[in-house]
């Protein structure tokens, strides 16, 4: 995948607060790069493999977008009832027909690079998107804002999972590891955090 190289986050040892801040919950999926060019959809991992052939329902969701050509950062991941994350199941083959990717970034669309705008400007458009084209294989991660960081990393430890991303609401994206989108784990603070 020469086109894009992914944002990587730092992992954190405190949940950062403010305005400026937005808190999503990890996925723990398979982190893909969906990008839609007419009626070719490809599924690109962190290695530049393209998992399409892997993940149907995630390609017959970007292809009912009501777009030519978008690309948008997000996990392929499988959710069991309750709506958690079920990290192992994606990795067996009957189980990666039911994934479907919770989109956190829209990179570009309609041949516009979208990746120096804000954050806050990207999710926007985003949401838009797949509210127009509404589909089981794609779906919204949505976040929570500046202050209420604290409360979902709490939540997410208690629920079990990894921690949470804390992202800058007015950071461009960027290749590689930076100090805008940070990774909180409930290990690194431990589950009574406050």
């Amino acid at each position: 995948m020469s086109l894009i190289r992914l944002y990587q986050q730092l992992v954190a040892h405190q949940v950062p607060t403010g305005p400026e801040w937005m808190h999503e919950p990890p996925w723990n999926g398979y982190r893909i790069v969906a990008r839609r060019y007419r009626s070719v959809v490809r599924l690109w991992s962190c290695d530049g493999q393209d998992w399409a052939g892997v993940f149907p329902a995630i390609v017959d969701a970007i292809r009912a977008l009501p777009t030519d050509s978008a690309m948008i950062d997000g996990e392929a991941v499988c959710l069991r009832e309750d709506g958690s994350p079920e990290f192992h199941t994606p990795r067996s083959e009957t189980a990666c027909w039911e994934a479907r990717l919770m989109a956190f970034d829209l990179l570009t669309l309609e041949g516009q690079d979208l990746r120096p705008n804000p954050l806050h400007e990207r999710r926007t458009k985003l949401a838009f998107l797949l509210n127009e084209g509404a589909h089981d294989g794609l779906r919204f991660s949505s976040h929570m804002e500046g202050y209420q960081g604290e409360a979902l990393f709490r939540h997410a430890c208690e629920m079990n999972l990894e921690g949470i991303v804390s992202k800058r609401r007015d950071s461009p994206y960027r290749s590689g590891p930076c100090k805008d989108w940070l990774k909180v784990k409930c290990g690194k603070l431990g589950r009574g955090h406050a």
